[in-house]
């Protein structure tokens, strides 16, 4: 056991109950007969038993830590396992951080929507979809336009043609009151690379026949 854990009872207990939430086992948990040793700075110590190890990473005042529990025979990496994990919770908070959370946008357009207006509510939706938000796309109908629903519903399937190399439709054209909307998805980034590749393959073989 080493030193400071004499010093301090309490300190076994507390790494015990660290080790419980992680993969790792460390310092004294490691009993296997043949261990390969990876220093603090890197360098490759051998393959040695597990008390020669802990001897070796006790005399450094650092942690004897199993990074390859399925390697024959295992490696054990010393280090400062308090610091190791500091920094990987900080990484790890770093990374939720980055991470993109998906939003609903909403475009709005009218059943008599002209094309240049219709021109930009798709160029929203495409700048929607590429920053990884999902879209409902909404159309309002007024008065006596409501016995006119199969026009509504024409442009937004138009819509979602028009936005189906980047996007899903999720949720097809549904009337509810005199809101008719639908919902769009962006597809991986996986999906947009094929589809392009199709689109491009199918211009040049319509181009071919044309020659």
């Amino acid at each position: 056991m080493r030193a400071d854990a004499v010093r301090h009872p309490f300190f076994a207990l507390w790494r015990c109950l660290t080790i419980a939430s992680v993969t790792h086992e460390i310092n004294e948990e490691i009993t296997d007969k043949e261990l390969r040793v990876i220093s603090d700075e890197g360098e490759q110590l051998g393959i040695m038993s597990a008390e020669e190890a802990l001897k070796i990473a006790e005399e450094k005042d650092l942690d004897l830590v199993k990074i390859s529990p399925m390697a024959k025979p295992p490696v054990c990496k010393i280090m400062d396992y308090g610091k190791f994990r500091f920094e990987q919770a900080k990484r790890e908070k770093e990374a939720k951080k980055n991470q993109h959370v998906m939003e609903v946008k909403e475009i709005r357009m009218s059943p008599g929507i002209g094309e240049n207006d219709l021109g930009t509510k798709l160029k929203s939706a495409l700048k929607f979809l590429a920053d990884g938000d999902r879209v409902k796309v909404s159309i309002r109908f007024r008065g006596r336009e409501m016995a006119h629903t199969n026009i509504g519903e024409q442009i937004l399937r138009d819509f979602a043609s028009r936005c189906s190399e980047v996007a899903n439709l999720d949720k097809e054209p549904k009337l509810e009151g005199r809101n008719m909307s639908m919902f769009l998805s962006p597809k991986s980034a996986a999906a947009v690379k094929k589809a392009q590749k199709e689109a491009a393959k199918k211009q040049a073989q319509e181009a071919s026949a044309e020659e």
